[in-house]
């Protein structure tokens, strides 16, 4: 993998992380496209970086509302603050329990699946579609709201189906704002990005090379750029009810895929 390749599934990764388009599913894409051959421990270090990109992204992008929420816990009260984070550490309980106890059967549907990449993409058109089409209301995400919304994450985790995709389309179907759905997704991925990095780098799976330094910073500033973009914009789009754009997009891309699958077997 060159430096352009990297430059390439940085903007990627940036862009399909927060756009309701499957990052993982257009990180194998690009891969397969691109034909990148890179040893499995070298490939999880350069997803390792771009993750971490896109959660720096969300960072600074909701940097207010996380200091707000910081300083609402720290007053160690029932508020509402403190119940927004509770909301989020219950939504994260269905994704760890499925990295945790199916993380060998999730591998295997990785590493250019293109087929199941393709069918998972027109799935998560559906919700789209479907999403867009509801009403907009003033209602908060609620607890139960958040387990459900959780699940959405979990099966996001399937090659194909976009977490931001299935996370806001799940919360806006469940009748909440699309404002507060949308804020509610971002927020809610930051801590599994960083338990998955600290999971990756602690199982010592990892492996650096100097002379990759300049790829991998590459691909950490263009998937950080494509982020802060992606995240800004997807936020209107949701408010403006505009997922349909995306909906058309990934029926194209997964008829593509398929197509494509299917006639070089």
């Amino acid at each position: 993998m060159d430096i352009i390749d990297s430059i390439i599934l940085g903007i990627i990764q940036g862009l399909t992380e927060f756009l309701p388009v499957s990052s993982s599913g257009h990180l194998e894409l690009g891969k397969a496209i691109l034909g990148d051959e890179s040893l499995p421990k070298e490939s999880l270090l350069f997803t390792v970086v771009l993750h971490f990109a896109t959660a720096l992204s969300t960072i600074v992008i909701f940097r207010k509302d996380i200091l707000d929420l910081i300083k609402g816990v720290l007053r160690f009260e029932w508020n509402e603050d403190l119940q927004f984070v509770s909301k989020i550490v219950l939504s994260m309980i269905p994704a760890v329990i499925v990295g945790l106890f199916f993380e060998e059967q999730l591998e295997q549907l990785f590493g250019g699946n293109i087929l199941l990449v393709g069918c998972m993409l027109i799935v998560t058109a559906a919700l789209l579609f479907l999403a867009d089409r509801a009403k907009n209301t003033k209602k908060k995400v609620s607890f139960s709201n958040a387990l459900i919304i959780g699940i959405s994450q979990a099966i996001a985790l399937l090659p194909g189906i976009s977490r931001s995709g299935a996370t806001i389309s799940t919360s806006v179907l469940l009748g909440n704002d699309k404002t507060k759905a949308a804020r509610f997704s971002f927020l809610m991925v930051v801590p599994l990005i960083f338990g998955k990095i600290a999971k990756d780098v602690l199982s010592g799976d990892i492996t650096y090379d100097s002379s990759n330094f300049t790829n991998l910073g590459a691909g950490f500033i263009a998937a950080f750029i494509a982020g802060l973009f992606a995240c800004t914009w997807m936020i209107a789009l949701v408010k403006k009810s505009k997922l349909s754009y995306f909906a058309v997009y990934c029926v194209v891309v997964g008829i593509t895929a398929i197509t494509f699958t299917l006639t070089n077997k």
